[in-house]
């Protein structure tokens, strides 16, 4: 079983190493069409966003892959206590058990809500 987990990884890592390398889509190119020059800079947000998703993606993946090494993989880095081999065939790299993964998400809503509102103040 462990062997399917780490062959999914290096799949994934694989593919997203590949995509990292084509960073064609972020360009700045000048266009004297306003609507053109807001159009190719909706599309570099987009482009950087989905970059920065894959980076982090990624290191999760080699993460992952150390845990394995370890002997930790499968085990919540929060709590210690086993994630569902139901969650790691939906999410191989995960490190958190489904439970201890909404409370981290809760926390940085919670965070990112405090941010905005300390901001506007």
């Amino acid at each position: 079983m462990l062997d399917n987990f780490k062959n999914l990884l290096s799949e994934k890592r694989q593919e997203l190493a590949e995509k990292l390398s084509n960073r064609e889509e972020i360009a700045i190119e000048r266009s004297s069409d306003a609507l053109d020059s807001v159009q190719r800079s909706a599309e570099r947000e987009y482009a950087i966003s989905s970059l920065d998703r894959d980076w982090q993606t990624l290191k999760d993946i080699d993460l992952a892959l150390e845990r394995m090494e370890d002997g930790e993989y499968g085990t919540c880095q929060r709590c210690e206590e086993e994630i569902s081999p139901k969650r790691l065939k939906a999410i191989p790299w995960a490190a958190y058990c489904i439970t201890c993964q909404e409370k981290i998400d809760r926390e940085r809503r919670n965070y990112r809500e405090e941010f905005v509102l300390s901001d506007a103040a």
